[in-house]
């Protein structure tokens, strides 16, 4: 009686093309995420006077740096204001037009920090979230407070 023998050739072929499929697909991943992380505060409750905190209450209510906005439509026209505002303030000014930093009306302060309690349903904050981007908030980040 013959006994059965296992060719595993074609197992070694199929290992081997995937092997060269992960070595050449590897290098086209992202190899870092980027975040910006803010550097350690040494001012004690000062914050930037160019500072957006748009807050969701458990209740589903905005704020606006403490200010009550009723929806985010609202929320939308504010900080357009806010940012038009600043484009004009950027005529007031005496500036270093040397300085590489030289704000200009396309690269203005637009950063807004999200905050909500973990309680909040994901389609309020993205909500706030496009009402951010649409007024034209850019970078937009979110608070995350209670890490351990």
């Amino acid at each position: 009686m013959n006994r059965p023998n296992i060719n595993v050739t074609p197992l070694i072929d199929v290992l081997l093309v995937l092997l060269i499929i992960f070595m050449v697909v590897t290098p086209l991943k992202p190899a870092a995420f980027k975040a910006k992380v803010p550097d350690e505060s040494k001012s004690e409750g000062k914050t930037h006077p160019y500072t957006l905190v748009v807050q969701v209450l458990e209740d589903g209510t905005l704020t606006l740096n403490s200010k009550p906005i009723e929806t985010p439509e609202n929320l939308t026209k504010e900080l357009a204001v806010i940012f038009e505002q600043r484009v004009q303030n950027l005529a007031t000014r005496d500036y270093d037009f040397k300085d590489p930093n030289f704000p200009t009306p396309d690269n203005i302060e637009r950063t807004i920090f999200i905050k909500a309690p973990r309680s909040t349903g994901f389609g309020e904050v993205a909500k706030v979230i496009d009402a951010a981007k649409t007024a034209g908030a850019v970078p937009i980040s979110l608070q995350v407070d209670g890490l351990n």
